[in-house]
Formats: structure tokens, C-alpha cells, sequence
């Protein structure tokens, strides 16, 4: 298959955080866009750049040639590509489904043989980069499914991120997503206890942060999320709740190869009790307060 701007159908299911910025760099490559997400108002910016409103993911299919999804949940991606109303039922065969989401490997292993046995390539490719690599289309996009699926989709991938790799066959990008949230995971630990350790030590935050962020212990996390954490802004790039979910993922599938990984634990038990004092909606870069309530520091107040 060729995919190519002007020529191509592209369907879009959940405009999210990130999802609306994406569909948008697809969009100004050329492509034109069908779109559908539950909260009809998030549409409206892409609507007004010429994407067409879709009233169901099946009928975002019914009009596309590819059809992209990130949504929360598997659960959510369940629902909107294999569900009765899915973006499956609406293909007819050629197309493809291309997830997005950060989900179960095998559900993408299922999407994969579901969408075969009638006709329709499947591929998963989770990213990273949050919000912030979203608006400025330099993602990281890990991609499981066959590699000439993988590659006719060389335009779509230019426009939306600057690291593409394919990690093998179906449910290899979720897989790799697993690894990159498992290495995020303690590094904001890391990232929280530093801060904490500067404040409490009486340093100033900023200058601390021109001494170490550019050496040995500096890293996305502390560049990206530290300035946040120093400014109070934690409004979200990437929700709590979501990232609650890919850690008990990542656990899951450790559980099942026999793996042990105790740092993976501790984060994701640190962040299920940020969820429990209500930041569920917050952004990862939250977690300082949870950790700061543990030594009673009133963060916010400082």
C-alpha cells in the first residue's frame, strides 16, 4: 500500500493531551482527517482546520484508509477498535489500525490476528514524549507489526515524531513501552528526592539545577518535569492514572516472565498513593507531593 498526503484517508479516535496535536501535524502534511473522540468539544480546533466529525469510531473506519487511536485504558481501546461500534467493524479490508495508546501487548497481539482474519493490517506504536513532544512532533514511536505495514506508514511517523523505530511483530511496541515506563519510573523518584533533599538543605532550586542537570545526573525527567515541580505546575502532560495503569502493565507482564522488579514496585505503590490523596488527573511530575508529605514539607508553600 502507498500511504501519501492528499491521497490517503486518515482516521482519528481520542484527542487528548496529545491526540489533538498529532492528528494536527498529520493534517498539515496534507492529510485529510475524520475524527471522533468521547468529548465532542475537543474536537472543535481540528474541526475548524477541516477534519470531519465522526459520531463513532466505526464510522471514522467507514471513511478512512488509516485510521490512528490513543485513548486512556485498554479497556478504552477494546471498546473502540474491536467493539461493535469498533473502528474494525467499520473496515471493509486494506485498511489499517494503527494504536497508539500505551496498552497490554496482548490485546495488540489480538487487534493483530482480529483485524488479519478479515483483511486489515494492525500496528502498535506507543509513544513518548508526553505533551511536549506531541506540540512539536518529536515523539519517540515504538512500533510492533509487520515491517512493509510498518514502513508505507514512513509519512505519517515523519510527521508526528523524531525517533521511529520498529521493534519487531505485533505487541513489540508495547513491550518497548514497558521499558521506557519502567525506566521513568524510579528516575522520578529520583527526581522528587533530589528536590526535596536541595529544598530541605536550604539551596537555592535553580541553582542547583544549572549544576546538575547538564552532568552524569541529568535526564529527561529532571529537565522537563523539574522546572514544573520548582513552579508548582502540575497539570498534566501525562495523567497519574494513566501511568498508574502502564506500571501495573509493565508489573503484569514482569509477573508473568518470572521477573522481579522491586524499583517498578515501589513507584507505582508511590503513585497509587498520590492517587489516593486525589491526583489522579495531575501530571506524573505530581508525585513530589506525595513524596513530600512523607516528611511532612509543604511543597507549595515553600
Amino acid at each position: 500500500m502507498n500511504v501519501e498526503p492528499g491521497t490517503t484517508r486518515i482516521g482519528w479516535i481520542g484527542l487528548g493531551v496529545m491526540g489533538r496535536s498529532m492528528c494536527g501535524h498529520l493534517m498539515d502534511r496534507g492529510f485529510a482527517a475524520t475524527v471522533y473522540t468521547r468529548t465532542h468539544s475537543t474536537a472543535d480546533s481540528l474541526v475548524e482546520k477541516g477534519a470531519t466529525w465522526a459520531d463513532s469510531p466505526k464510522a471514522v473506519a467507514e471513511a478512512s484508509d488509516v485510521v490512528f487511536t490513543i485513548v486512556g485504558f485498554p479497556a478504552d481501546v477494546r471498546q473502540v477498535v474491536l467493539g461493535s461500534e469498533g473502528a474494525l467493524a467499520g473496515c471493509s479490508g486494506g485498511e489499517v489500525l494503527v494504536d497508539m495508546t500505551t496498552s497490554e501487548p496482548s490485546l495488540a497481539v489480538e487487534i493483530y490476528e482480529r483485524a488479519k482474519a478479515k483483511g486489515v493490517a494492525s500496528v502498535d506504536a506507543p509513544v513518548s514524549g508526553g505533551d511536549v513532544g506531541a506540540k512539536e512532533a518529536r515523539l519517540s514511536i515504538m512500533i510492533g507489526g509487520d515491517e512493509d505495514v510498518v514502513e508505507a506508514l514512513r509519512p505519517c511517523w515523519d510527521a508526528m515524531g523524531k525517533a521511529v523505530v520498529r521493534q519487531g511483530g505485533p505487541g513489540a511496541g508495547q513491550h518497548t513501552k514497558m521499558v521506557n515506563q519502567t525506566l521513568i519510573a524510579t528516575n522520578m523518584i529520583g527526581v522528587c528526592e533530589a528536590l526535596l533533599y536541595a529544598y530541605k538543605a536550604g539551596l537555592d532550586l535553580e541553582t542547583v539545577m544549572e549544576s546538575v542537570a547538564s552532568g552524569a545526573a541529568g535526564s529527561w525527567s529532571l529537565s522537563n518535569y523539574g522546572p514544573r515541580m520548582m513552579a508548582n505546575d502540575f497539570d498534566p502532560g501525562f495523567f497519574v492514572e494513566h501511568f498508574v495503569k502502564d506500571m501495573g502493565i509493565a508489573l503484569d507482564e514482569a509477573k508473568r516472565m518470572n521477573l522481579s522488579l522491586p524499583g517498578l514496585a515501589l513507584a507505582h505503590q508511590l503513585y497509587v498513593a498520590l492517587q489516593a490523596q486525589g491526583g489522579s488527573r495531575n501530571g506524573t511530575q505530581a508525585l513530589l507531593l506525595a513524596m513530600a508529605r512523607l516528611s511532612e514539607v509543604d511543597w507549595e508553600r515553600r
